[in-house]
């Protein structure tokens, strides 16, 4: 049985993706995917406007065309080193002695009662847990019996201008905005199990701008961070440590990266192409291990502080959960096992059905998990809504270009 069509588009800094689910009782399946690189954005944040739509056009029309349906809103992604989150609690006196609807609401706009600046918006209100009387780590306390209700909850806030230009950049692509999600907490919907939630994990998205990490424990986020350093990051270490142009260090990269050098073999040989016409030279692949090693222990090491400084490191009992496209380098869950002294993996996305070969990457985690947390949040009542849908416009825009093609 056919479902409502949700999409998740992540506009990242080294590709902008756009990916189809249908929802139904059934579960998700993905129907569509499109796929462009970026070149409107630096480190998670836009820097150019009409770049970025005409990459999240060609992403939307190659998923629209796969997946047979026109797509009219879309749930986004954010990330970048302006985003922080941090936790606050709240407490109420309960009327009826009993926990209420209106009870739970005003416990979390209690805690959500902080001072902002006005440069900053709260993308988040994530709820971590209550406490009724001194009675803690309840999830749904509504019917419950007490006097006093408490609720802790992680608010996360971002740029207010980092925002808007996401939201303005998916409008001029004729495309509505649902919500703005966190990347991190969307990739954790598509590639942590339940299990990891509730005993605790370490998820770090691994992506091309930014290494985005979110802490689960009992179920609920703890602590969220975002590192403006991310694969684009390994690919100047390539192009300056070998002298090759930046599109050629991305290309060997992808084919001969490796995280960890001792896991490559001291006779193997890599072309490195020269600069300015120069030819081409063969180098030991050790060596690129040698450039990419000491970057990735870096990142993972300014995540662990983070998560050291949060005082949540001991809270991820089952490991860490490496994603994002930068996971796909050999090595990196070996890097994260000995930088956090805990069990890791790379993680891939999960809970699909349908294409789900073709999104079956850590590259597009975020995607699906966008896609994914659209299909839960729409089983609830939306809060709000950025922009009310406009057929109207979307139609005749798209009229100009048919007529424009024609001519």
């Amino acid at each position: 049985m056919a479902g409502d069509i949700i999409v998740g588009l992540d506009i990242g800094t080294t590709k902008i993706c756009a990916i189809v689910g249908d929802v139904s009782l059934d579960g998700v399946e993905i129907i569509g995917m499109g796929s462009h690189p970026s070149e409107g954005l630096r480190k998670g944040v836009v820097i150019n406007i009409e770049h970025t739509v005409n990459s999240i056009k060609e992403a939307i029309e190659e998923a629209e065309t796969m997946a047979g349906c026109e797509i009219s809103s879309v749930y986004a992604g954010i990330a970048g080193g302006h985003i922080k989150g941090f936790n606050t609690p709240g407490v109420i006196a309960l009327k009826e002695k009993e926990v209420t609807k209106k009870d739970i609401d005003r416990v979390i706009e209690a805690a959500s009662a902080v001072a902002i600046p006005m440069d900053r918006e709260v993308i988040h209100t994530l709820v971590q847990e209550f406490i009724v009387d001194d009675q803690d780590g309840i999830m749904d306390p509504l019917g419950m019996a007490g006097v006093r209700l408490e609720a802790k909850v992680h608010i996360v806030t971002g740029a207010v201008t980092s925002a808007q230009n996401i939201i303005k950049c998916a409008n001029k692509a004729g495309l509505d905005v649902y919500d703005i999600v966190l990347e991190s907490l969307a990739s954790s919907e598509a590639v942590l199990t339940k299990e990891e939630r509730n005993i605790g994990a370490a998820l770090i998205d691994f992506g091309g701008g930014t290494t985005d990490m979110a802490l689960f424990s009992r179920g609920a986020i703890k602590h969220t961070s975002v590192l403006a350093l991310g694969g684009d990051n390994l690919t100047y270490d390539i192009a300056v440590g070998l002298r090759t142009p930046k599109l050629d260090a991305e290309k060997i990269k992808i084919k001969y990266g490796c995280a960890l050098s001792s896991l490559i073999g001291r006779d193997e040989i890599i072309e490195v192409p020269g600069v300015g016409g120069r030819k081409p030279r063969t180098l030991s692949r050790q060596i690129l291990g040698e450039i990419l090693e000491p970057r990735v222990e870096e990142i993972f090491t300014l995540i662990y502080g983070e998560l050291a400084r949060s005082g949540y490191q001991e809270r991820a009992g089952s490991g860490v959960v490496v994603t994002g496209g930068s996971a796909e380098l050999s090595g990196v869950s070996e890097i994260a096992e000995q930088v956090f002294n805990a069990p890791a993996r790379v993680g891939y996305p999960e809970g699909i059905t349908g294409l789900a070969d073709l999104v079956n990457t850590p590259m597009y985690a975020t995607a699906v998990g966008l896609v994914l947390y659209g299909a839960k949040v729409s089983k609830r009542k939306r809060k709000f809504r950025i922009r009310d849908a406009n057929i109207f416009h979307l139609v005749m825009s798209r009229m100009k270009k048919w007529f424009k093609d024609i001519v």
